[in-house]
């Protein structure tokens, strides 16, 4: 599995963005201030999504020095609410990979992030598989086999298994389930969620879904 890390003090952007790049299969690591995205730089990273303009004194590009200090190859996409070209050719002078001007739709963010994964590591040897018992879960490919033979799953039961086996012992209500596959701009009942559940039972009866009395579900 990649790991991004994204810096940006904006909260509700944040959030969101990291959700729909979990969603697409990534490990997202936030940080809000510049300076703690600098005091985690020598950790695993594979791409970083750098905001310029941070609400401490520590800006993107001075973020973006420091990681050329420590990893002069680590893939970096700039996002500011400047759309000037002097910015732009600042970035990549800094050594940046791209630049994205605000606003922007989470899933462009999530496509540039996808061209450069692939392009930057398509040598990397590591497939980018979960398995569970004898299911193997393909983050890339967004396919579930057993014993080599494809399981076919839906776009959501595949993000329904994709929620539960990325935090497995982790109680989910309803209402967060809703929000995680659904996403925001669904507005019906929570039942469709017990439905989601018991087909993705039926499908892959080897995945230990709990039911939480009144609550919700999580994978044991």
């Amino acid at each position: 599995m990649y790991t991004i890390c994204l810096v940006e003090d904006e909260e509700a952007l944040l959030n969101i963005e990291k959700l729909y790049l979990e969603k697409a299969g990534y490990k997202v690591i936030c940080f809000k201030t510049g300076k703690k995205a600098i005091e985690y730089i020598g950790q695993k990273v594979d791409l970083w999504i750098l905001d310029i303009m941070l609400g401490d004194d520590v800006s993107g590009y001075n973020v973006i020095q420091e990681i050329r200090k420590n990893d002069k190859n680590v893939p970096v996409i700039f996002t500011s609410a400047r759309d000037q070209e002097i910015d732009r050719i600042f970035g990549l002078e800094l050594g940046s990979d791209d630049y994205m001007t605000k606003p922007y739709s989470s899933k462009e963010l999530v496509l540039r992030v996808n061209n450069i994964i692939k392009r930057v590591y398509k040598d990397k040897t590591e497939e980018n598989i979960i398995n569970y018992e004898d299911y193997a879960i393909d983050l890339d490919k967004r396919i579930v086999k057993q014993q080599g033979k494809e399981i076919k799953l839906t776009t959501l039961e595949f993000d329904l298994v994709l929620l539960f086996i990325k935090n497995k012992d982790k109680c989910f209500s309803r209402e967060e389930i809703l929000t995680s596959v659904w996403g925001n701009d669904y507005f019906g009942t929570d039942r469709v969620v017990d439905d989601l559940v018991r087909r993705v039972r039926k499908r892959l009866p080897k995945l230990k879904i709990d039911a939480i009395y009144g609550y919700g579900y999580r994978l044991s």
